[in-house]
């Protein structure tokens, strides 16, 4: 049986293992520790959104059975404006990918560094993190060689085994089910809690993910008949990661520290479960999520660029590499520089949240075009939802450059 569901494992199960990153864990943490359970309701926006959002996607690739990219390039007829938006669309993922990428692989090195210590290397008063380097490497191996699923699918068995971990802390530290419900149900906004807020949007509702997902389901499905199939796959997936998330939230909310800077203070949330083992449990959770997620950041970027630009080839063209290489090498500089992992993956979940309401617009508009979806283009409680979305994730765009510039 477990054969089998590994046989058919749809896109919607690698999108949501691609926001249960070490980003997800992160934020979640902070806004626990921080927080309490007053942003819960932010993570179930973040859920519905990721659903509403993912559904368009894959839809507009089952039917259209195009990237989401090659169809905006295709649909913009006026030049100047499709050079206008390809550059902002390529500007936005190649940004926010690298800055995810960073963050990916800065939660792989707080994952092992919580279990074998730090290596780095110092020259002068520079230092760089040698453990960047072993995280990208790997990476680079299983994308270059193109037969990584084996070893993404054994990844995605270590995250699962940290999420089970987190639902079994949640019940373990014994919230009040009352004041978890009132955090889920009424939305607050605590002082110096815009730019968590947002940080949870941007690590649920990945933009990058719209881009995958619509790439993905077009070579997995190709009758509109599979549309039913495509939405069961996408809607229990998020739900579920939706559900991990909120409960890594409830687990980090019984953490006694308002400083958490690595692994072993991340681990706090596991402690009432395992004990002195949780930094090894999170650290190779957390190792797991980030290998796992620095795959599909560059792969996205790449399907982006292929998409926009009209490229042709598959996944080992020299265009195509020359993409995720170029991303992938970015994540490493960033994250071996010597920055802080955790302010590293608190920008990147920040710049994925500025960045969704320009892809959740073009989206919008592209799934309402009859020229393109025929007769499945979205009804009109779609529209509805998706512009209260958008509308959303401009309000939390615009207070969230407001707070960076410290006009807030």
């Amino acid at each position: 049986m477990l054969k089998k569901y590994f046989k058919n494992i749809g896109p919607g199960t690698l999108v949501a293992a691609a926001f249960i990153g070490p980003g997800t864990v992160t934020l979640c943490t902070l806004a626990g520790v921080n927080f309490g359970f007053n942003l819960l309701w932010a993570m179930l926006l973040s859920i519905v959104a990721t659903i509403v959002l993912q559904e368009m996607a894959a839809r507009l690739g089952i039917i259209s059975q195009k990237g989401l990219s090659t169809v905006i390039r295709e649909e913009i007829k006026t030049p100047f404006l499709k050079q206008l938006i390809t550059f902002l669309i390529l500007a936005a993922v190649v940004i926010g990918n690298a800055s995810y990428e960073a963050g990916n692989i800065s939660g792989g090195i707080l994952g092992l560094e919580s279990i074998f210590g730090n290596y780095s290397f110092s020259f002068g008063e520079k230092s760089l993190n040698l453990t960047s380097f072993l995280i990208g490497f790997i990476a680079f191996i299983l994308l270059y060689i193109g037969s990584y699923k084996f070893l993404e699918r054994a990844l995605i068995i270590l995250v699962l085994l940290m999420s089970l971990s987190f639902f079994a802390t949640a019940i373990i530290t014994k919230p009040n089910v009352l004041a978890v419900l009132n955090g889920m149900l009424i939305p607050k906004f605590p002082e110096k809690s815009i730019l968590t807020i947002i940080g949870l949007v941007g690590t649920t509702v990945v933009p990058y993910n719209l881009f995958l997902h619509a790439s993905l389901v077009k070579e997995r499905w190709h009758k509109k008949e599979d549309l039913k199939f495509a939405r069961k796959d996408t809607m229990v997936s998020i739900i579920l990661g939706g559900l991990v998330s909120m409960a890594i939230i409830i687990s980090a909310t019984a953490i006694q520290t308002t400083e958490v800077t690595n692994a072993a203070e991340l681990a706090k949330g596991l402690a009432p479960l395992y004990g002195e083992f949780a930094k090894y449990f999170m650290g190779l959770g957390l190792f797991a999520a980030g290998i796992t997620s620095a795959i599909t950041a560059p792969l996205a970027a790449a399907y982006v660029a292929k998409g926009c630009l009209g490229w042709h080839g598959d996944l080992k063209s020299k265009k195509f590499r020359f993409v995720w290489i170029s991303i992938l090498f970015l994540g490493v500089l960033f994250s071996s520089i010597g920055i802080k992992p955790i302010e590293i993956i608190k920008f990147a979940q920040v710049a994925n949240g500025m960045l969704l309401p320009i892809i959740a617009g073009i989206l919008l508009w592209i799934v309402n075009k009859k020229s393109v979806l025929g007769n499945f283009v979205n009804s009109r409680a779609q529209n509805i939802l998706g512009f209260v979305i958008l509308l959303i994730a401009i309000f939390l765009g615009v207070k969230g450059v407001l707070k960076v510039l410290n006009f807030l």
